[in-house]
């Protein structure tokens, strides 16, 4: 499987995935760290990708998003942002409501 091929069934088969630098756990920057928290915060369970042991996916990804920067969120096969939008949207209790809808839908 190709890289872009595992990016595509690790967003289609997980409903909330973080790409990021590090483990939820162990987070090896502010930005993953903060998106992680409001990730947790929502109560919602989610698959990560530590970047940093992934360089293949570290490279490919920009492309597949279109978005530059980590960390980046998907929900429901939706790319939803990297950390500034998780968080602005957590602040709105938008990313709750989407938290949420991915509950119910399990």
């Amino acid at each position: 499987m190709d890289v872009m091929d595992r990016i595509k069934s690790t967003v289609a088969s997980n409903p909330v995935v973080i790409f990021m630098k590090g483990t939820p756990d162990f987070p090896q920057c502010g930005f993953s760290m903060r998106t992680v928290q409001a990730l947790k915060a929502c109560n919602v369970d989610f698959a990560y990708v530590d970047i940093l042991a992934e360089p293949e996916i570290r490279a490919s990804l920009p492309g597949f998003s279109n978005w530059p920067t980590f960390p980046q969120v998907f929900i429901n096969g939706e790319f939803i942002g990297g950390c500034d939008i998780t968080l602005d949207l957590f602040q709105k209790g938008e990313l709750q409501i989407m938290a949420a809808q991915v509950a119910t839908k399990n």
